[in-house]
């Protein structure tokens, strides 16, 4: 019996520092995932709509902080520059914010649609719309 719980121990030993060290992809975290695609998104909307613009320095540090927090969760600054440059990462994000934009009756060859949706998303003061302001 003891044998066998000096066993365990030695392979507990071995095999926790592995499973502390798994980290699910980034886009798994839900905490990174959600306002990076909020950041997207808003980009997007300023970038098709002239009447919104987006609110570059609350972007750029709502994007500081989220690396920062990625740092915290125990990801490398190569990990997270690995996830945020992966072509695969930016065209599954992509479709995402086409789905979530064209599920908001946002039509790429109309303009004016990514201005309604914007200007809905100021108004509800969503995590895309603080990101965005009126000009």
């Amino acid at each position: 019996m003891r044998v066998a719980t000096v066993c365990l121990a030695s392979v507990v030993a071995v095999i926790a520092p592995q499973w502390a060290a798994a980290k699910p992809p980034l886009r798994d975290v839900a905490e990174i995932e959600n306002p990076l695609f909020a950041v997207a998104v808003a980009k997007e909307v300023a970038d098709h709509c002239d009447s919104i613009g987006a609110r570059y320095m609350k972007g750029l540090g709502e994007l500081h902080r989220l690396k920062a927090r990625a740092n915290e969760l125990g990801y490398s600054d190569k990990e997270i520059r690995a996830h945020v440059d992966s072509k695969a990462e930016k065209a599954r994000m992509r479709a995402k914010g086409e789905r979530l934009l064209t599920q908001n009756g946002v039509s790429f060859d109309q303009p004016e649609t990514f201005c309604a949706y914007g200007r809905a998303e100021i108004k509800n003061n969503s995590a895309i719309g603080v990101l965005l302001r009126a000009k």
